[in-house]
């Protein structure tokens, strides 16, 4: 197996587990824990994963990737052990989230880095679209399986739980003996790997990554956390909400060979098409929360799932012309503004005493649509300054 492939397979094992916990918050809602507690339980791993994404970067560099990501297979599959003997024990779920959180942070910067890698020859951007495959592979197989089986297989806070372990052994062997991918001489001759602020000092980071990221899970996490509370599927309802992020997910993975080949044209208009797609995707969730009308979260899933996987393509693609050949800074700044696009059930939870879903879905679409033009001006400006390629984001093509 291809080096690059051993890798994927744990960073989408850790995805899996970041992400099978969203079908089961209907299984834990219908028992003994309250919604108070289900929604801290799902709160807690973006706790974990935040401050770990920007400390796995002195890790990673410290240890060795390698390291750091089979450190973090071994966390997520604890915090998928700890998950199943949790049942409805507050604090324990609220600890199982909080390690898969701090796993994902761990195996994600070094993981995307490594592939990067193991990518080299390969046209730019490769490395980079691979880790966002794998990563949203796993984040859609997790809750689709975790849905079926919860709803149709005995001991459903069990089962799908083992099957994530399963899935981390398995992951462990293959990455084990992985090749590290990085020459010999980059420790002892390489520069100095860029800081933070070396990032953000980046006007093509500021005004067009920083300011979209958020919708890349902003988006998905509306289609699979918001969306079925708010228009509950008929009939197996824990199936179907394991359905819809599936599917959010897995349009999220198909669109992005398509996001390479208009990126071999024009970087910018991956950015500006899953804009678009986000424009759209807020309408129809306004719409199917209006009607009521669960079909409609179908389409909707498939738009703003599109959004994601081309704003997730994007984003990784722009920051790997930040970073050194073997660094993982950008990538890990890169998913902590990501991952802010969490709070949005919290978003909706909050508000919808003062705004209905719907209305507020309609004016997040009105947002989204300035950022268009706005990031488009902030390209511009910045062609008109320097080339592309001496401000750090080349066409991703070249």
């Amino acid at each position: 197996m291809a080096g690059w492939l051993r890798v994927a397979s744990a960073m989408f094992v850790v995805g899996w587990g970041a992400n099978q916990f969203s079908p089961l918050l209907l299984v834990y809602r219908q028992g003994e824990v309250s919604e108070s507690v289900v929604t801290l339980a799902f709160g807690a791993y973006a706790f974990g994963l935040v401050p770990m994404l920007l400390l796995a970067v002195p890790l990673a560099r410290r240890f060795g990737r390698a390291t750091t990501m089979r450190a973090a297979l071994a966390v997520s599959g604890a915090a998928s052990l700890i998950l199943l003997a949790g049942g409805d024990r507050t604090w324990v779920l609220v600890i199982g989230r909080l390690l898969a959180g701090v796993a994902s942070g761990a195996g994600f910067g070094p993981g995307t880095a490594w592939v990067k890698d193991l990518s080299a020859g390969r046209a730019s951007g490769t490395g980079a679209r691979r880790a966002a495959v794998a990563l949203s592979a796993g984040f859609g197989g997790g809750p689709l399986v975790a849905g079926v089986l919860a709803e149709w297989v005995p001991a459903p806070e069990v089962i799908p739980y083992a099957v994530h372990l399963f899935l981390a052994a398995g992951a462990t062997w293959l990455v084990w003996n992985a090749p590290d991918g990085a020459p010999p001489t980059s420790r002892r001759e390489g520069s100095e790997p860029p800081r933070l602020g070396t990032v953000f000092a980046h006007k093509g980071f500021r005004y067009q990554v920083a300011p979209t990221a958020p919708l890349v899970f902003g988006t998905a996490t509306t289609s699979f956390a918001v969306l079925p509370a708010l228009v509950p599927v008929h009939g197996p309802s824990i199936a179907g909400s394991g359905a819809v992020a599936g599917l959010t997910l897995a349009s999220g993975v198909a669109v992005q060979p398509l996001a390479r080949r208009i990126a071999t044209r024009n970087h910018h208009v991956i950015r500006h098409c899953g804009l678009l797609a986000a424009v759209g995707g807020f309408l129809l969730a306004a719409a199917a929360v209006r009607l009521g009308d669960p079909a409609v979260l179908v389409p909707t899933s498939i738009v703003l799932g599109a959004c994601y996987g081309m704003l997730m393509v994007s984003g990784l693609s722009q920051v790997e012309t930040l970073e050194a050949p073997h660094d993982l800074t950008g990538a890990a700044v890169f998913y902590c503004f990501a991952y802010v696009g969490f709070v949005a059930p919290y978003l909706v939870t909050a508000v919808k005493g003062w705004v209905s879903p719907a209305v507020l879905f309609v004016c997040v679409a009105g947002v989204v649509a300035v950022l268009i033009p706005v990031t488009a001006l902030a390209g511009n400006t910045r062609r008109r300054d320097r080339s592309p390629e001496q401000a750090g984001f080349g066409p991703v093509g070249e």
